[in-house]
């Protein structure tokens, strides 16, 4: 007789999709902020044909208009955690999603290369703890059994903003100018932070739409009263965290080499116009939607089959680079554009399904401290971001040549690939004076 568990699985999915539940709904909103800030971080990457014209910049000084986001950004990863883990990711987000979205209209507003940088550090300034913030925010919301797939799942979000912002920043530029664009983006960011403020609370225990058995799933919640009392041990964090760092930057490299260039590198590479650019950077960008998704999916089922964070984690992480490094090569030898954006889209899949599991590690290894350790994590990202859109701009502008920056990243790839052996997510932090969470909270 066959068996009702499929069937019984699909009608509990049907249903909790009918009537989602409270952390359902953030992982919601979560999942929304995750897709608009990166919409605010890449509009820029977009219309940058547009603003180098206008305003008359050179290669090296868009690089430069690139990399201005990434300052703050990479200066706030972990004080932002840290603000995330003592004050918690409702007024944190709240804070932060006010300054991006004002530093948004402020972009469409800019005359020149100074104010138009200056724009761009506030974004950074904005969005610099949002991630760890959202990290806090899981560690509280979501099971331990899950955690991959909210990474994943949110990262996704982030990469539809990837692919749907070169169509959307064409069809608002054929509306209202690149500068209305901006405009109406910002305006957009703002909505979504009064929706979060009226929603959240950082307690799920506070939330009057959580259930009993909701709260009996997720891990023990840390208060941040209580935590915040805590003195961060910062010299064994940051050494238990570095391996992670490392191979994170290794990824960043390239993911931001393609967040801010592609559009750049379809319209000189193949002379495409503006639209049709947008249009291969949105299917090569999708690519990565399904690959944050399964990376998540993968790593999860990973370990609920065989118990062990390591195999579910780095397995996970390795075959991601290794992939990605596989179909970055061919870009340096063919020219042919469908080729190209086939193999520039495996490499980005491959790429993304890093994200659910290494994102997952900080909560793993860290949960009473995962907003300080993902910012920590994620300064490696961050510092990826300035140098490798400038390199790139300095690279176009001595050669000429548009493959050779990404001889870099295949570089990197590699030093990742070999790295990730260090990371062990499986082994809990432990800091003297500090207690260990339990069970849910740990995976321990």
């Amino acid at each position: 007789m066959p068996s009702d568990e499929p069937a019984g699985r699909l009608s509990q999915t049907w249903e909790r999709i009918r009537r989602p539940t409270a952390p359902g709904r953030v992982l919601f909103l979560l999942c929304l902020m995750y897709m608009i800030t990166y919409v605010d971080r890449v509009n820029v990457g977009s219309a940058a044909p547009l603003i180098k014209t206008e305003l008359g910049l050179t290669n090296t000084e868009l690089g430069l208009i690139f990399s201005g986001f990434a300052y703050p950004y990479a200066l706030l990863q972990v004080s932002g955690g840290l603000v995330a883990d003592r004050f918690g990711p409702r007024l944190t987000l709240f804070a932060c999603g006010l300054v991006w979205a004002i530093a948004t209209i402020l972009t469409g507003l800019a005359g020149g290369l100074a104010a138009l940088f200056l724009a761009r550090i506030l974004v950074g300034l904005g969005e610099g703890a949002t991630f760890p913030a959202a990290t806090r925010a899981m560690a509280s919301w979501t099971t331990r059994e899950k955690r991959a797939f909210a990474q994943g799942i949110t990262h996704s979000c982030a990469r539809l903003g990837n692919a749907v912002t070169p169509p959307i920043v064409a069809w608002l530029t054929l509306l209202l100018t690149w500068r209305g664009s901006f405009v109406v983006l910002g305006c957009v960011s703002a909505i979504w932070v009064v929706v979060w403020f009226w929603y959240f609370r950082d307690n799920p225990a506070d939330h009057r739409r959580i259930t009993e058995a909701d709260l009996a799933a997720l891990p023990p919640h840390v208060d941040r009263k209580t935590s915040a009392a805590r003195q961060i041990p910062w010299k064994a964090l940051v050494a238990r965290m570095m391996p992670v760092t490392i191979v994170y930057f290794c990824y960043g490299w390239t993911f931001w080499l393609y967040l801010n260039w592609l559009p750049s590198f379809f319209l000189h590479s193949y002379q495409l116009k503006l639209t049709s650019s947008a249009l291969f950077s949105s299917s090569v960008f999708f690519a990565g939607v399904v690959g944050d998704t399964l990376g998540g999916i993968i790593s999860d089922r990973v370990l609920h089959r065989t118990g062990d964070l390591r195999k579910a984690r780095t397995w996970v992480v390795m075959g991601g680079f290794l992939g990605s490094l596989i179909f970055l090569l061919p870009v340096l030898f063919i020219h042919n554009l469908t080729v190209i954006a086939l193999c520039l889209s495996a490499a980005l899949f491959f790429a993304e399904l890093v994200i659910g599991p290494i994102w997952s590690i900080p909560m793993d290894i860290a949960p009473q401290f995962s907003g300080t350790a993902s910012g920590i994590m994620n300064t490696g990202s961050a510092v990826a971001a300035i140098l490798s859109p400038l390199v790139f701009g300095v690279i176009i502008d001595l050669t000429g040549n548009w493959n050779l920056p990404f001889i870099g990243s295949i570089f990197l790839l590699a030093l990742g690939l070999g790295l990730t052996f260090t990371m062990r997510p499986e082994k809990p932090f432990h800091a003297t004076g500090v207690p260990v969470l339990s069970g849910a909270a740990t995976g321990s």
